[in-house]
């Protein structure tokens, strides 16, 4: 329970740094995306499950507030969430390598289906300037932004689960 307050907090507090702090510290009109970070983030630490529902959350939360339809970034969310926490698994935690590859490679994929969608939608072909004017900084960004969002992330969770391993053994569950 305490996980799931925490990681609420965590995402509200994020949408609004994201909504306004992070709106003026733009590089080339870009915004880093933070709440994919979180939930690639979340997923290294947490693996698939929690990475989706972390996801799912988040893309609810960008839906309602920025969103023209609710689902869409809630859907990208909880793929991206499971994927990335498919690398969970023989993950060294305290580096921060993998957060960073992972970032980059997943802010292409995000925004390349958010490009894609846009097609469909307005018939707009213009991928190159996509790619350069937003996707290529984006990536750059959050592969930057994806060690201090990695950093906070890891201690919170470290803090989680030690209260969560001091909980079951005073309860004298293994």
């Amino acid at each position: 329970m305490r996980r799931c307050i925490t990681l609420f907090v965590v995402l509200i507090c994020n949408l609004a740094l994201q909504s306004t702090l992070l709106q003026h510290i733009a590089v080339m009109g870009v915004v880093p995306n933070t709440a994919l970070i979180i939930i690639l983030s979340m997923a290294l630490l947490r693996g698939s499950t929690e990475g989706a529902a972390v996801g799912l959350f988040a893309g609810l939360l960008q839906d309602v507030l920025f969103g023209g339809a609710i689902g869409y970034y809630a859907l990208l969310g909880m793929v991206s969430g499971y994927l990335a926490g498919k690398f969970n698994k023989g993950f060294y935690r305290e580096n921060y390598f993998m957060p960073m590859v992972l970032s980059f490679i997943a802010t292409f994929l995000y925004e390349s289906c958010v490009f894609l969608t846009l097609i469909l939608f307005s018939g707009n072909l213009d991928y190159p300037y996509f790619l350069t004017h937003l996707i290529l900084p984006e990536m750059a960004y959050n592969t930057v932004f994806s060690i201090l969002v990695y950093r906070i992330l890891f201690s919170v969770n470290s803090a989680i689960e030690e209260r969560e391993k001091a909980k079951r053994r005073l309860f004298g569950i293994k």
